[in-house]
């Protein structure tokens, strides 16, 4: 989730609804200036018990930020606590219950992303080694309940932990027990917005499926594939889903503001904290009759915070956020951008994505994305068969896009090769928690522990 780097007390007031709308254009790059920006989060424990450090303990969570420090990222604190990191590689920061978060920098090609990406991971494994932590990728926490967890000193997350109960039965459960990948890309138009938006949510089940990885809770299996994914179809129905406006004639800017709009707010951040306004509407605010600012108005960064707080398969703000995969290992990181990059910078791939789902039904969408944490690739396709079966035309497609962007790394390779771990999940026909559920059936015996030892970073 956003974390705060800047002091933003300057930023423009909304004095008119074209701001929210120009808000999205000012996104807008040429093409020779997308980017990719990955974010990963992963679970810390520690290696003596297993358990969730607190932020607070020795050899804690904030203890593991120190330790950061000393690879030149800089501390960003809130209350006087140090809650992230700012760097060159983008921003270090917390999860509700000490998830460890990078958010990526903006990269021009999937080598410098991998490459990011391990940079990453070698600091955080030094730190823990010297502080007796390990770090898992997984989409859910396998072992540990609700109360087992801590919680991180951030404003915005004692608001939503308050609010999450009120609006639906798993919201505490996607703040607390999940982790995700997600991708951040750029679009050059309205339009082209608009048809990237279109192809990633069509989509966003197969990525779901390819990357199902949570399928334990408290040390047994649950019956779902990618429960991360579950998690969020009864978290809030009022900021999550599939969005079927964004299918209708004419969808852009506007209609996506109207959304954010009726999502229900859930704090403003003004000297440092975060003032409580759950369940109040932007829309109150926009006209200065928001109760606990009252005749005041919003800001721009007011605008982006409440953007933040919607939590759709994907979501637009300056840029589209790919949301849909479980957490999972460093090759499966770089996996995600290089499916999304493939099928969506380049034309012809995004056309041929396109082309596939365009006359798929919105119910037919629907039931997909909500057979797919249960099924994964097994889910029903709209028109008759499984998603497997177009798996592997869709990752035709992305290699193609990849190919065509000819991005080489110092050996002479392209960026098609990070598909691969795709390609073997497509060629096997298991995803990575049916791997998963298979070993804990046989060679784990029934100990869902045996996962920290096989699937650490």
């Amino acid at each position: 989730m956003s974390t705060k780097t800047v002091s933003e007390s300057n930023a423009p007031v909304i004095e008119d609804r074209a701001q929210l709308i120009d808000y999205f254009a000012s996104g807008e790059k040429p093409k020779d200036r997308w980017r990719i920006g990955t974010e990963h989060e992963k679970f810390v424990y520690s290696t003596r018990d297993l358990h969730a450090p607190s932020y607070d303990e020795p050899g804690g969570i904030r203890d593991l930020l120190t330790a950061l420090t000393e690879f030149g990222w800089k501390p960003v604190e809130e209350g006087g606590k140090v809650i992230a990191l700012s760097g060159p590689d983008g921003t270090v920061s917390l999860e509700p219950a000490g998830q460890l978060e990078l958010s990526g920098a903006p990269l021009e090609n999937l080598h410098q992303t991998c490459a990011e990406t391990g940079r990453h991971l070698e600091q955080v494994k030094a730190a823990g080694d010297r502080l007796g932590l390990g770090f898992l990728g997984l989409g859910m926490w396998p072992d540990k309940a609700r109360e087992d967890l801590p919680v991180m000193p951030k404003g915005r997350y004692g608001i939503m932990l308050n609010h999450m109960p009120r609006v639906g039965s798993l919201g505490l459960d996607m703040m607390l027990r999940t982790c995700t990948i997600q991708v951040n890309l750029d679009y050059s138009s309205e339009a082209d917005m608009a048809k990237k938006f279109r192809v990633g949510l069509a989509l966003q089940p197969l990525a779901t499926a390819l990357f199902a990885n949570s399928p334990f809770t408290e040390k047994r299996p649950n019956g779902y594939l990618s429960y991360r994914s579950h998690i969020w179809s009864d978290t809030d129905p009022a900021r999550t889903g599939m969005l079927p406006f964004v299918f209708e004639d004419g969808f852009g800017y506007d209609r996506y503001a109207d959304y954010a709009l009726d999502v229900p707010m859930y704090f403003v951040y003004r000297d440092g904290k975060y003032i409580d306004a759950a369940g109040l509407s932007f829309r109150d605010f926009l006209k200065g009759e928001l109760s606990v600012l009252p005749g005041e108005l919003p800001t721009i960064d007011d605008w982006a915070d409440h953007l933040s707080t919607a939590f759709p398969e994907v979501r637009l703000k300056t840029f589209l956020e790919m949301r849909g995969a479980d957490g999972g290992p460093w090759g499966r990181i770089c996996a995600l951008p290089a499916l999304w990059v493939g099928l969506l910078y380049d034309q012809t791939a995004l056309d041929a994505a396109w082309g596939l789902v365009k006359d798929w039904s919105m119910d037919a969408r629907e039931d997909l994305r909500n057979a797919v944490p249960k099924l994964a690739l097994d889910a029903p396709l709209p028109g008759g068969g499984k998603l497997r079966d177009i798996a592997g035309e869709v990752l035709e497609i992305a290699n193609a896009g990849l190919a065509a962007r000819a991005r080489f790394n110092a050996s002479g390779d392209n960026e098609t090769g990070f598909l691969d771990p795709l390609r073997e999940i497509v060629r096997t026909g298991k995803v990575p928690a049916q791997m998963l559920l298979d070993k804990f059936a046989g060679a784990w015996d029934g100990d869902v522990c045996s996962i920290y030892r096989e699937t650490r970073f």
